[in-house]
């Protein structure tokens, strides 16, 4: 298992399918390469200051060290965006969080620029009736 470093990475994986928890999202993206199982942890600044950010993502880390890789799908990249929960909640609960997350079929996202248009677009003036 290798980890996720750049950006553009984080970016692609953010645009995948997505499965909730409360201390956590565990963001996935099914890469076209025969390379390894790479994740990536990350936390906001709405968590809270630099000393509680990294006591979440290092909780983070811990979990996926106990968890076995045989239920993480091969030849993808995982994404961990802690929540302040994280620090709360008890590990073992987490723990079986996230190995639920791994089984859970995943919810997709759209992520694009406004919301998305559901059915034809505006009534054309020339169609409309007179008052």
């Amino acid at each position: 298992m290798d980890r996720l470093r750049q950006r553009a990475d984080f970016l692609a994986v953010a645009n995948g399918a997505r499965v909730n928890s409360p201390a956590f999202v565990l963001q996935s993206r099914p890469r076209d390469d025969g390379g390894p199982i790479r994740i990536g942890f990350t936390v906001t600044k709405k968590n809270g200051n630099a000393p509680v950010r990294n006591r979440i993502r290092r909780r983070l880390r811990e979990l996926v060290k106990r968890l076995d890789p045989v239920s993480m799908q091969p030849h993808h990249d995982y994404v961990l965006v802690g929540r302040r929960d994280a620090l709360s909640r008890d590990f073992a609960t987490m723990l079986d969080d996230l190995r639920i997350a791994f089984t859970k079929p995943a919810r997709h996202t759209h992520k694009g620029r406004g919301p998305r248009r559901v059915g034809p677009g505006p009534v054309p003036a020339a169609s409309r009736k007179p008052d």
